[in-house]
């Protein structure tokens, strides 16, 4: 199985500043701080293994029907119960994009094809692009195309697919009886995230999954905590078959019913983004560095001939993302998230000097 890389490594070496995983800016609400906090009395007991006021209150917020909502220990907790839930024996995945996709899928061995999101296009995600990929890919018999994973926003390039885009997409493979996983766990950084989202649509398609998470949009790494959207309850049902019990700790669903009551905290970190992230991007154009277009919390920008920058940016304690593992990029590729102006400015320091020499 081939070794997959992700941000957040803070632990094998000496970080100060980490922009290598693309969490909000804010950190964690300090009310969901407090409900992790209250709820280690609950640790005493098993916690509840179907998450039952978490995916009431998530039914009220995503306008799902609570059987469709499963909840889990992070999203990629449940896309490797997914691909085990459909064991797919051919899926195809863009590139470049999320490495747990391909990973999953390997666990049940899964055949994994790719088709490439052009750079001269700033690697967005186009639908005739897919369709092209679908039809391409789709045969008969043992070539038989099971499962497609979308990223949207897609990590690590920012470019999301508009919502009725998406739904073409989704028609395609329902067409084909192909099922459709969409990773829309950067949605909440989005300026106006009702333009993307495809969860208003999830009761047209039985074939569509919808995978979001409160890592990112709450800051909330450390405590694990995703949920899919199915779109029926015979595809959740599947998924609930093969999850481990009790995998959403009592601590994790505490903080998940606060972060839900946290009304402008979103708000206040989409602002914070887009004004932090044309700012960012500018800064680092001027540093030489080629930015491409993003839309959410985080830049994917090529450093020419610098193949060792996260090296070097980590000898001054400031942690990057090398996308040198993502195919479809290349070695002098990287992807830092945005943070608070102080904290962005720092790495432009660090940039400069280790541009001057």
């Amino acid at each position: 199985m081939s070794e997959y890389i992700h941000g957040g490594d803070i632990y094998s070496q000496p970080v100060r500043l980490d922009f290598s995983i693309n969490v909000n800016p804010l950190g964690i609400p300090e009310g969901v701080k407090a409900a992790a906090a209250a709820s280690i009395e609950r640790c005493g007991v098993y916690p509840d293994s179907r998450c039952t006021s978490l995916v009431e209150a998530l039914s009220r917020a995503e306008g799902v029907k609570e059987e469709q909502i499963v909840c889990g220990n992070g999203a990629a907790d449940l896309i490797f119960g997914l691909a085990l839930a459909l064991k797919p024996k051919k899926a195809l995945v863009a590139a470049p994009s999320f490495a747990e996709y391909e990973k999953a899928l390997e666990t049940v061995g899964c055949r994994t094809e790719h088709f490439f999101l052009q750079e001269e296009e700033d690697f967005a995600v186009r639908p005739e692009m897919v369709r092209e990929a679908l039809e391409r890919y789709d045969g008969e018999g043992e070539e038989k195309l099971d499962l497609l994973f979308l990223c949207s926003p897609n990590n690590p390039t920012g470019q999301a697919v508009k919502r009725e885009e998406m739904e073409e997409i989704a028609r395609w493979c329902r067409q084909r009886k192909i099922w459709l996983a969409v990773d829309q766990c950067f949605e909440g950084f989005l300026e106006k995230p009702k333009d993307h989202s495809i969860t208003p649509s999830l009761g047209q398609f039985p074939n569509l999954m919808v995978l979001k998470a409160f890592t990112k949009s709450y800051a909330m790494a450390g405590l694990r905590l995703g949920y899919a959207l199915c779109g029926s309850g015979e595809l959740a049902e599947r998924l609930r078959q093969v999850r481990q019990p009790w995998s959403v700790s009592a601590v994790a669903q505490a903080a998940g019913l606060a972060a839900l009551e946290e009304k402008d905290y979103l708000q206040q970190a989409r602002e914070l983004v887009a004004s932090e992230r044309p700012w960012l991007s500018a800064r680092l154009e001027e540093l030489g560095m080629k930015v491409y277009p993003s839309q959410v919390n985080y830049l994917l920008f090529r450093a020419p001939g610098k193949k060792k920058l996260k090296e070097s940016l980590l000898r001054k304690g400031i942690l990057i993302r090398s996308c040198a593992n993502f195919p479809g990029l290349g070695p002098d590729v990287y992807r830092v998230c945005i943070r608070r102006r102080e904290e962005n400015e720092q790495l432009l320091a660090a940039l400069q000097e280790i541009k001057e020499g």
